[in-house]
């Protein structure tokens, strides 16, 4: 948290920004045109200056973005979040949506697995230009 005191009394840059959070200057500016990331003010000079709100605010953004949430749905939660009007069942149906989306992907993950080791099965991987697995691709 010593590091966060840090950015209490002062603005940052985006570089700083981008540092700390392992988010890209692009997508920070990305995330600012898209609205998950308010536009920051700026210096009298134009550049982006940002403070501790902007980091909490990013690192939410990246760890949503980490579990697989699309920016619809960090979009429905900072909305949520911003309105400091929530119940913690309206956040939790946001996630369970989400959970429900993942096991799905892995169901589906898990059947591709299974159908790309059948076919890689088939293969003997011999010199010969007859391929069992592209056989099976051109089907």
């Amino acid at each position: 948290m010593k590091k966060n005191a840090e950015f209490l009394n002062r603005n940052i840059t985006i570089g700083i920004l981008s540092k700390e959070t392992g988010v890209k200057i692009e997508t920070i500016r990305y995330y600012e045109k898209v609205g998950v990331l308010p536009a920051p003010p700026r210096t009298d000079g134009g550049y982006r200056v940002y403070d501790l709100n902007y980091l909490k605010r990013l690192k939410f953004i990246r760890r949503c973005r980490e579990l697989g949430f699309t920016l619809e749905k960090i979009s429905s939660l900072l909305r949520l979040v911003d309105s400091h009007n929530y119940t913690c069942n309206e956040i939790k149906d946001i996630t369970s949506k989400q959970l429900s989306e993942v096991r799905h992907k892995i169901s589906d993950l898990k059947r591709l697995e299974k159908i790309l080791k059948e076919m890689t099965g088939k293969c003997e991987g011999g010199k010969v230009p007859e391929c069992p697995i592209l056989d099976a691709l051109y089907k």
